[in-house]
């Protein structure tokens, strides 16, 4: 006679629920994603610094140059050059990425003109290549025609934190303020021709304990 080998596996019923826990659980902590309008990306997870900050900095700013009387006074498109922004906050902020924005806002709008600084070296190097005789005569760039800037757009991005007390609690608050200031100084004159700034002030609550 031939031993039946087809046993069923059964659990005791502790292990059983402890194996169905595991299972839900797991499933609930599954990644998940899903596409969100830039538009309307007004969700923060936290206090820190974030993408819908970098919309309202920009937005801010250049709404406040392009409504400046600096336009009414000047005879021709205000040439600018763009020296970055500082980051002079406790995170990692590529502030690039918020000149970058102010500059495109800009240049879009048609009132302002913009020397791009990073390729100078680039643009001087293609010309010494055209003029070194690997380009015909009559397609050659006329060297000295480069546009000089009036102006320079720098600044500088702040932030203040603030954290409760250490006390038993069983939530943690943060209050976060970022502070963005922008200057646009006249390169001849060294004056600062005209100025502004953006506020944001945030705080977050989150339990002591969680994942």
């Amino acid at each position: 006679m031939i031993a039946n080998t087809n046993t069923n596996m059964r659990f005791s019923k502790p292990v059983a629920i402890a194996i169905t826990a595991f299972m839900l659980l797991s499933v609930g902590c599954a990644a998940t994603t899903r596409s969100i309008d830039p538009d309307e990306s007004t969700i923060h997870y936290d206090a820190n610094y974030d993408f819908s900050d970098k919309k309202e900095i920009v937005n801010k700013l250049t709404d406040s140059l392009l409504n400046t009387t600096l336009l009414g006074r000047e005879t021709s498109k205000p040439i600018i050059v763009t020296y970055g922004i500082a980051n002079e906050t406790a995170e990692h902020i590529n502030t690039g990425g918020i000149s970058d924005d102010i500059r495109l806002k800009l240049i879009q709008a048609g009132e302002y003109r913009f020397v791009n600084r990073k390729q100078r070296d680039n643009a001087l190097s293609e010309t010494d290549f055209q003029h070194a005789g690997f380009v015909p005569p009559e397609q050659r760039v006329v060297e000295g025609r480069q546009l000089g800037a009036n102006y320079i757009l720098a600044g500088t991005l702040r932030s203040i934190e603030k954290q409760q007390p250490r006390e038993f609690r069983l939530t943690k608050r943060k209050l976060v303020f970022y502070s963005m200031n922008l200057e646009l100084t006249n390169i001849e004159t060294g004056e600062i021709s005209w100025a502004d700034n953006v506020e944001i002030a945030r705080e977050s609550s989150q339990p002591i304990l969680g994942w």
